[in-house]
């Protein structure tokens, strides 16, 4: 939590400006104390995420206020696709927000002075025990544009082999399948998450995929 919201408010606002930028016709963030103030600042945050409550005025001229949620650290998240031979990699791991199990490929917050590749290699071999062999970037992605400010980096990963899995945060299994298999699951319902399905897609557009 956070004792100062408005104090907090400022020094993220000095730390990260391009969290603040405003743009010609665009929903404007307003700034002075006592806007920030009765908006909130900062209203929580932990070493993972801040819960920001930004003070704002809409094109049509109202002022009210709107809520996001930010990274605690600037770097950017990632979503790595593994890649074995022709197979793909998928991972059966419980999230705490929807109580239930997903069928879902390796992902991580940022890590301060971590590259997006390094720290790709490194949620890899975390997750699933595995090196990289060869990383091939996918773009980005922004996964909520409506209540999150952050940017997660997509990559595809080749590896050699499938290690020992995280079981502390929650991964029971893996699987390593034929991507239309994948695909399939996408198509009846088995597999929801949509940093999977993004990477999967971008995958497929950038020719990876048999």
């Amino acid at each position: 939590m956070t004792g100062d919201p408005v104090g907090r408010y400022d020094v993220l606002r000095s730390e990260r400006p391009e969290l603040f930028r405003n743009e010609p016709g665009g929903i404007e963030i307003l700034t002075d104390p006592a806007a920030v103030e009765a908006a909130g600042g900062v209203v929580y945050q932990d070493p993972y995420v801040l819960l920001v409550r930004d003070a704002v005025r809409f094109p049509d001229g109202r002022t009210g206020t709107y809520t996001r949620s930010v990274s605690a650290t600037a770097a950017p998240g990632c979503v790595i696709l593994p890649l074995l031979g022709d197979r793909m990699v998928l991972i059966e791991h419980y999230r705490h927000a929807t109580r239930s199990w997903h069928w879902e490929i390796p992902r991580g917050f940022g890590t301060a002075r971590l590259t997006g590749e390094a720290n790709a290699a490194k949620e890899l071999a975390e997750e699933i025990g595995a090196r990289v062999r060869e990383l091939l970037p996918l773009g980005s992605l922004h996964p909520d544009s409506g209540v999150s400010a952050d940017l997660v980096l997509l990559f595809a990963a080749r590896i050699d082999a499938v290690g020992s899995l995280e079981t502390g945060e929650g991964i029971r299994g893996s699987m390593t399948l034929p991507f239309a298999e994948a695909e399939s699951m996408i198509a009846d319902g088995r597999i929801t998450d949509g940093f999977t399905i993004a990477a999967m897609t971008r995958a497929r557009l950038a020719g990876l995929t048999a």
